[in-house]
């Protein structure tokens, strides 16, 4: 099918466009990019060198969670800005003025909300619910199933995991499940949230923490394990204007 890319695109050279293919107006495609079949592109986007969007997951024989599907196309919002060596796969739908920052990764079937950051060398894993925005920040791993909430903030070097049986048993099979955050939850750097937990609104899991029980709403907790360690202070507390900002 024939692609419909507006004449206004600024293209780099060496760039691969799959067939139905749509580009809108404004865009800014770098050096050596690969747009994959169906992909929908806004307008005034930039997509920087090296970059690869619409990419169909693999399946290793032993994968436990990618599946073998058909998968909408891959959507990317007007305004976006996705960076050099940034991986987009197919059934992702980015909202507008998301930033993907190099080296970026963001699986299939999933959604990030509007005005929300993609940290450099961050990555979302398939089956995510991402709001608007939040800052997922440099090296921050979030693992399939996973949802967080509107402005939520995970620092770098956070881990989070679905898998209580760390690979072993066919049990496990059973039991994936990812971490929520509620709105305006944070997780500060370093921190690890193990399966199923939640980080409650407006909750704060502190540097380093090991999150190993649900984190009650408006609450700071700290440690391996987390243990409460008091109220997050109210001039820290979002208020529902900010939410609409």
């Amino acid at each position: 099918m024939a692609n419909n890319i507006h004449p206004s695109v600024k293209m780099g050279e060496y760039c691969v466009i799959g067939d139905n293919v749509t580009i809108g107006e404004g865009c800014v495609i770098g050096h050596h990019v690969v747009i994959h079949n169906d992909t929908a592109i806004g307008d005034n986007v930039r997509i920087d060198d090296f970059t690869c969007i619409g990419k169909r997951p693999m399946k290793a024989a032993n994968s436990a969670v990618t599946v073998e599907s058909d998968l909408p196309a891959c959507v990317i919002g007007s305004g976006c800005i996705i960076g050099t060596g940034a991986v987009i796969y197919r059934g992702c739908t980015l909202g507008e003025r998301v930033l993907a920052a190099d080296l970026a990764t963001v699986r299939e079937r999933v959604t990030i909300g509007e005005r929300t950051i993609i940290g450099r060398g961050a990555s979302v894993e398939c089956d995510c619910t991402v709001g608007r925005k939040c800052k997922i920040e440099t090296n921050a791993y979030i693992t399939a199933y996973s949802t967080l909430g509107d402005m939520c903030f995970i620092a770098p070097g956070v881990v989070t995991s679905n898998d209580n049986f760390a690979g072993r048993s066919e049990e496990r099979f059973k039991h994936f499940k990812g971490v929520t955050v509620k709105n305006g939850g944070r997780i500060a750097a370093g921190s690890v949230i193990l399966p199923g937990k939640v980080i409650g609104e407006q909750a704060m899991a502190a540097a380093g923490s090991v999150v190993t029980k649900d984190v009650p709403e408006k609450t700071v907790v700290v440690g391996a394990p987390a243990k409460v360690l008091r109220a997050v202070p109210e001039d820290q507390l979002l208020q529902e204007g900010d939410y609409a900002k």
